[in-house]
């Protein structure tokens, strides 16, 4: 059965919603999937993003914040029980199945580098850019960017899907200060992006590998086209273009 959270106030149950989507959006406006109609929250004010039995909860940089269990957050692990508080409104996290990732597969975001056309310290929107990563992700990640081969491995024959997953994968920087870096993504589930630009999961699934959007105002693109909010699967070498990142896919031979 699916993960499904209850939602309520001042003890009264409002509604109940099942979460059959790999991403479910929580906010004020009309096109979240779970509407709160009150000042308190923010138009997109977090995302839950369910794989498999698993369920992950990220504040969207809203305004007033979340907490769950009584500890204010920006990600979480979603497990059994857990209660998200946001204002007066509860949010109460009910799941039977057992865990299939680990809390730290969705702990810290691969904060990707770009470059800088404008002043500095701000992208082109305004806003502030991280200013001390000088690899492609995060130092505080457990997995490392590695620098690429000088020239990849001829790319296998085309598999199905099913397949293809069985095999190594990893993403390649394109362009900017680490272009050549590659991570091999070797977890069930990678964060990438700008934590308030622009955010994706990298899904390890049985039955292949998928981006899927969590937050900013913009979708990621692949091989030029918006992946909308829905998953997407990835194909070999197909090239995806992330906070002003380009990156390419590809499965390992």
């Amino acid at each position: 059965m699916p993960a499904k959270l209850i939602l309520s106030m001042d003890g009264v149950v409002l509604k109940e919603y099942v979460l059959n989507k790999e991403r479910t959006t929580i906010g004020r406006k009309p096109h979240n999937d779970i509407v709160i109609d009150n000042l308190a929250l923010s138009r997109e004010h977090a995302a839950i993003i369910t794989i498999l039995n698993d369920s992950f909860l990220e504040d969207l940089e809203s305004t007033n914040g979340l907490s769950v269990n009584g500890t204010a957050t920006k990600k979480h692990f979603l497990q059994n029980n857990d209660v998200i508080e946001i204002g007066k409104y509860k949010l109460k996290y009910l799941n039977d199945q057992p865990a299939q990732a680990t809390p730290a597969d969705f702990e810290k975001t691969m904060v990707l580098s770009r470059p800088v056309k404008t002043s500095p310290g701000t992208n082109a929107d305004g806003g502030d850019l991280l200013r001390t990563q000088t690899n492609a992700i995060n130092p505080g990640t457990t997995t490392e960017a590695n620098p690429a081969p000088t020239s990849k491995p001829a790319a296998p024959a085309a598999q199905p899907a099913a397949a293809q997953v069985q095999q190594a994968a990893a993403i390649q920087i394109l362009n900017g200060p680490n272009a050549g870096k590659e991570l091999e993504l070797v977890k069930s589930l990678t964060t990438l992006g700008k934590p308030g630009v622009q955010v994706a999961v990298l899904a390890r699934r049985p039955h292949g590998f998928f981006i899927t959007h969590v937050e900013g105002a913009k979708f990621p693109f692949v091989n030029g086209e918006s992946t909308g909010e829905h998953p997407r699967q990835l194909n070999d070498h197909d090239i995806i273009e992330l906070a002003g990142v380009k990156m390419e896919f590809y499965f390992k031979a």
